[in-house]
């Protein structure tokens, strides 16, 4: 299940997105518009600043911009940034593994080949998805 930081995080930088040419926003404006609460939202915008995702600027007309383009914002990522591992086990992981401690053959383990296809659609799905993806989803949905 997605966390709520990581939905958090997804909906600021596609209002980000969808504000591109606009000058930075408010974290309050943010918050407001998106609906997610202002301090949980500074610590995921903060954590997103520091991996590279976004840009702030301090003071008057000060707020958050996307210091990448939306087509080079892949889910993937953001979900690593924000809840850490894709798979669903440990064992099945690539960048967070750990043996299982119950597990007593990985090799022959069904359990886990099962998880490891789970895994491996999963980041096809989120690695080929962008924020611009979701920006034009939402425009086509408001189109029809």
């Amino acid at each position: 299940m997605l966390s709520k930081k990581t939905k958090y995080a997804i909906k600021a930088l596609v209002l980000l997105a969808k504000h591109l040419d606009e000058p930075p926003m408010q974290i309050a404006r943010i918050s407001e518009l998106e609906h997610i609460p202002r301090k949980f939202l500074e610590q995921i915008l903060l954590e997103l600043r520091k991996s590279g995702y976004l840009y702030s600027k301090k003071g008057a007309g000060g707020g958050y911009t996307l210091n990448k383009k939306p087509e080079d914002i892949f889910l993937v990522d953001i979900l690593r940034i924000t809840d850490g591992p894709i798979a669903m086990l440990p064992c099945a992981s690539l960048n967070y593994y750990h043996k299982c401690e119950e597990c007593h053959d990985e090799l022959t383990c069904g359990i886990r080949k099962v998880f490891i296809e789970v895994r491996n659609a999963t980041l096809k799905i989120l690695g080929e998805t962008s924020i611009a993806h979701i920006v034009n989803l939402e425009k086509t949905v408001n189109l029809e």
